[in-house]
């Protein structure tokens, strides 16, 4: 039986988190799991529960308290133009977990090669971000219900650097909150940069659905898959 650890706060981290337990002792792959505006860190367990035995998973609180037990990555307002985002706000934090995510490295001996970054809707965004304008942190990033900002153009990475990078878009087709021409648009973008991905929609709106996340669990299985005691 998975459950997640209480909040973890310390000086050494950039960011307060939970962890899936039992963690393992000697892990060979992360994934970290980033919730959506207005969510916490416990709103992604149901995907933490189905990663590798051998999998460190790791749940970030957004840095952004909006009230009690919701937090974000950034501000945003949903407006009649599109959403619009308080960009500092987007840039310091993708700087956060890039930092983060390689001090979790740093310390659990994992290489970049065997890490994930996931998120929902504004989590999503902030895996996006992270994935593309630091490749050699993550092996693959998933955006779940969210969107790849305009406003990362300029901190994307080159095409040399992207390219054992891999993504996953997935969306419900009918997503009132962000339309499902912004993962139409992620697709175009991803194959412009020649990120290797998949794209899927799914009936419903703004959430994460049982088949949202079977997919998810199919490809993260094939990008971390587990490794036994002699780490094969």
């Amino acid at each position: 039986m998975h459950t997640l650890s209480p909040l973890i706060a310390d000086a050494g981290h950039a960011l307060a988190f939970r962890r899936r337990e039992p963690a393992p002792v000697m892990p060979s792959s992360l994934l970290v799991l980033l919730h959506g505006v207005g969510g916490n860190e416990t709103n992604l367990a149901p995907l933490a529960a189905g990663a590798a035995a051998d999998t460190l998973v790791v749940l970030p609180r957004g840095p952004l308290q909006l009230g009690a037990g919701q937090f974000a990555w950034f501000r945003v307002a949903f407006t009649a133009a599109g959403p619009q985002i308080a960009a500092d706000e987007a840039e310091a934090s993708r700087r956060t977990l890039i930092q983060f995510i390689g001090r979790l490295q740093a310390i659990h001996d994992i290489a970049p090669q065997r890490s994930v970054v996931a998120g929902f809707s504004q989590g999503g965004i902030m895996s996006a971000s992270v994935a593309l304008s630091a490749p050699e942190r993550v092996n693959g990033f998933a955006v779940l219900s969210g969107r790849i900002l305009p406003e990362l153009e300029p901190q994307i990475a080159a095409r040399e650097r992207l390219a054992s990078l891999h993504g996953l878009i997935l969306h419900g087709s009918d997503d009132s909150k962000l339309p499902v021409s912004w993962a139409e648009r992620a697709d175009r973008w991803l194959d412009d940069l020649g990120v290797d991905h998949a794209t899927r929609l799914y009936s419903g709106d703004h959430s994460l659905s049982g088949a949202m996340a079977e997919d998810f669990q199919a490809w993260l299985t094939q990008r971390l898959p587990a490794r036994d005691a002699a780490g094969h």
